[in-house]
């Protein structure tokens, strides 16, 4: 698997794209349905092995601020070519990795177009619909969750708290988005 940084789309500061898809629970689930403060989208898949690791840490996060954060993981990857990504396989996959927030199927791939997302996984945290942090999960992107810099959920904290993030954020890095052809 090829490391790649998730760099350019949306900036500090721009509104929320909206979306409506398919959850896998099959209900559909928009932004507009979304209506705490603080969103956290984060860009991911089942086979992509730094998405695997960032499960169990998001899993983790959501614990943490599930009352205050709306969580929402959105697949986006070619089923096709990368049929382990697929909606269907996507249910299993949750149900194994116990995975508490809705995972969206984006099979058109336009929110993620929308969104400039790259990589998997790619994380975006919003407040009041104005991006405050995109970046990295942490800085072990590709091993369990440890002593390390925990780059999220420092910024959840602030952004919680503050409604801003003023830290630098660093660019998230996983599998690229498995783009149609």
């Amino acid at each position: 698997m090829v490391l790649l940084e998730g760099k350019g789309g949306l900036e500090l500061g721009d509104e929320i794209p909206q979306f409506n898809l398919k959850n896998i629970d099959n209900s559909l689930l928009s932004s507009d349905s979304l209506k705490k403060q603080v969103k956290l989208i984060v860009f991911t898949c089942n086979h992509c092995p730094y998405a695997q690791a960032g499960w169990p840490k998001l899993v983790h996060i959501y614990s943490k601020f599930k009352d205050r954060v709306d969580f929402v993981a959105i697949n986006s990857n070619d089923a096709v070519n990368y049929p382990e990504d697929s909606f269907e396989n996507m249910k299993p996959f949750a149900q194994e990795h116990s995975i508490p927030f809705p995972y969206l199927h984006d099979e058109t791939q336009e929110v993620a177009k929308a969104y400039g997302a790259k990589c998997t996984p790619d994380v975006y945290v919003f407040h009041n619909d104005t991006l405050q942090y995109r970046g990295r999960i942490d800085s072990q992107f590709d091993a369990p969750y440890s002593e390390t810099e925990h780059d999220l959920e420092n910024a959840l904290q602030e952004i919680t708290q503050t409604g801003k993030f003023t830290g630098t954020s660093k660019p998230s890095m996983g599998c690229s988005i498995k783009w149609k052809t």
